[in-house]
């Protein structure tokens, strides 16, 4: 399994997961899948019917919010924190690296008032992911 990157309590974020993992992410107590791959971003990558049907399986929410770091759009960001807000537990958000789903985690965050634009770079230096596309973004939009 990839690793796991534990941002609260809530959420956590990885790299492409494997369909075999969706049990090991139930058995670790997750209860939702969010995938932030765009269908087809790279050979090999599960699509996302096969990603929801595993989480069906063991018991997960599954949510597809495909993104590339130039498409982000607000309503990404919100339907990521509507995901966040009505599970009740964990929630493990993937896409290649796990930099484009803590890109959405982050902005919403800012935008939100909990994170403060200039603390992004030791955010993200905190979980090991580079947040300067989420400041892109923030800069882009007048935040």
């Amino acid at each position: 399994m990839t690793a796991l990157i534990k941002i609260n309590d809530k959420l956590s974020v990885a790299g492409q997961i494997a369909l075999e993992d969706f049990a090991t992410l139930a058995g670790l107590g997750y209860k939702a899948v969010i995938n932030n791959r765009p269908e087809g971003e790279e050979a090999g990558q599960p699509a996302s019917a096969e990603e929801e049907a595993a989480a069906d399986d063991v018991g997960l929410i599954y949510a597809h919010i495909p993104v590339t770091g130039p498409s982000i759009s607000e309503q990404d960001v919100r339907a990521l924190q509507a995901v966040l807000a009505t599970t009740d537990g964990p929630v493990l958000a993937h896409c290649r690296s796990g930099t484009r789903s803590l890109t959405l985690f982050a902005i919403g965050e800012v935008l939100d008032g909990r994170l403060k634009r200039e603390d992004l770079p030791a955010f993200g230096a905190e979980h090991g992911i580079d947040m300067r596309g989420a400041d892109a973004w923030l800069a882009r939009n007048g935040q």
